[in-house]
């Protein structure tokens, strides 16, 4: 897909980081918005409804995670691919940013051009997933729609939970390793720790209200009811 169908919103209350990562988007054909503050970040993506939002965790007005919360609950941004950039990289951080529904952690610092590298591999990847909707053991999973149903009602989940949801239900039985649900589901490019999977995992169990997603220690997960 042509880049320039892809919108980017970037926030920051750093000015030269703004410019030098807003700088090397356009120059690949991105569309770029930005945001200097928290307040500014919401009202932006709510008019804009970006691919993809890029949120510093410490901004004046609010925070971060605090933006990434409010986007997760409106209907229209829901499914808006969210990661942090962000300096704090210590695991409480991370564990609070993936509770509120965002996708990915960058650190800071970070080279443009790897910035640039880590959004066209995290774009690629969430149109990627497969067209076949699932129905297994009473649950729709369509990644057309990205919608999740169960008994006819609808379940909402974040872009990198349903990517890992319809990961596992499409081989039910089989365990998946840590490093083989990294790979497909985050991909190489960006550096995730095992909490990060299991951060998701917790929340996929919450919202679907069943307990479908079996643990294996020390090896990975898999599907099955």
């Amino acid at each position: 897909m042509d880049n320039r169908s892809w919108k980017v919103l970037i926030a920051d209350d750093e000015p030269d980081i703004l410019e030098i990562l807003q700088f090397n988007l356009l120059r690949e054909g991105y569309q770029v918005i930005t945001a200097a503050d928290g307040n500014e970040a919401v009202a932006k993506a709510q008019q804009a409804r970006p691919d993809l939002v890029v949120l510093d965790i410490m901004m004046p007005g609010k925070t971060g995670v605090e933006v990434c919360s409010i986007l997760r609950a409106q209907p229209a941004l829901k499914d808006t691919l969210i990661i942090f950039l962000t300096a704090l990289s210590d695991e409480a951080t991370q564990i609070k940013g993936l509770g509120t529904g965002a996708d990915d952690y960058i650190s800071k610092p970070i080279s443009p051009k790897v910035f640039v590298s880590k959004v066209q591999a995290l774009l690629r990847r969430a149109r990627r997933t497969e067209s076949k909707a699932l129905d297994v053991s009473g649950l729709l999973i369509d990644p057309e729609r990205f919608v999740v149903e169960r008994e006819g009602n609808a379940i909402s989940l974040a872009k990198k939970e349903f990517e890992l949801l319809y990961l596992l239900a499409s081989r039910p039985g089989k365990v998946f390793l840590r490093n083989e649900i990294l790979s497909q589901v985050w991909g190489n490019d960006v550096i995730v720790g095992d909490r990060t999977i299991d951060v998701h995992i917790r929340k996929i169990r919450q919202k679907l209200g069943i307990d479908c997603i079996t643990t294996v220690k020390g090896v990975g997960y898999k599907f099955e009811l």
